[in-house]
């Protein structure tokens, strides 16, 4: 069993069969189940989106508003002693400037590498997310100011069953905690804070529903507040089928 500290200073244990199911339903959720989809580039991004969660690792000279993942992945590998590919240990930045230089190197060595490192992990990508989760929880209660108790709480009732588990780690990764500053549209956030302080679920048994509520409503806040130009209206429909899975 793998133990893991998680808020209030519980501990929670999982085997690698949890943590390989959890994986693979947040890799289904981010690329369709794909190797492939291991090493992405989306259409209109200015970043590479890796791993099983998508974890974000900008060119050099790129300082967008989502927070970077994929280098404190790495970290994360070595800390524990996984083996990765000698380059990635001198390689900072993303080595391919955009989208185009990206997509041609598709099936060159160190995409290729990539792909094989990743796939080869989908237990350690689960325990760095359950990890960015629980070293957040802490955070959240503080920067919900007046809301804190609520957050708080909506945690606590979310970690008493699968689903809503599930709905905490899977959104965190997928949206981030919400407290980067430079993640705001309009000065509102989309992340997993935002969601805690507009939920107000009576019980454990309706917390996974009520935050799938949240997670939908924030994120239509989120299109509604972009930039035009971005065009993110196009991914509300998928973001919003995610959400609602959260509900079980």
């Amino acid at each position: 069993m793998i133990g893991l500290a998680f808020c209030g200073g519980r501990v929670h244990a999982l085997n690698e069969a949890d943590l390989q199911r959890i994986g693979k339903r947040i890799w289904q959720n981010e690329c369709a189940g794909s190797v492939d989809g291991l090493t992405s580039w989306n259409s209109g991004e200015d970043f590479a989106s890796l791993g099983i969660g998508h974890f974000i690792w900008y060119p050099a000279g790129v300082e967008g508003p989502f927070e970077e993942s994929f280098p404190k992945l790495i970290q994360w590998y070595r800390q524990r002693g996984v083996a990765v590919p000698e380059w990635l240990l001198t390689t900072k930045d993303c080595p391919w400037p955009d989208k185009a230089s990206f997509t041609r190197e598709h099936d060159g060595s160190r995409q290729k590498d990539l792909r094989r490192l990743l796939s080869s992990t989908i237990g350690e990508q689960t325990l760095f997310i359950i990890a960015r989760l629980d070293q957040a929880a802490p955070r959240l209660v503080k920067a919900a100011g007046k809301s804190g108790t609520l957050v708080e709480r909506n945690i606590a009732l979310l970690r008493q069953t699968a689903a809503g588990n599930f709905a905490l780690i899977d959104y965190v990764n997928f949206k981030g905690e919400g407290l980067n500053p430079k993640e705001r549209y309009k000065g509102e956030g989309w992340g997993l804070l935002q969601v805690l302080m507009n939920m107000r679920p009576a019980d454990a048994a309706s917390a996974p529903a009520a935050f799938a509520t949240s997670s939908q409503q924030v994120l239509a806040r989120r299109v509604t507040n972009s930039p035009p130009e971005r065009g993110e209206k196009r991914w509300l429909p998928g973001w919003s089928n995610r959400c609602a899975a959260y509900a079980h």
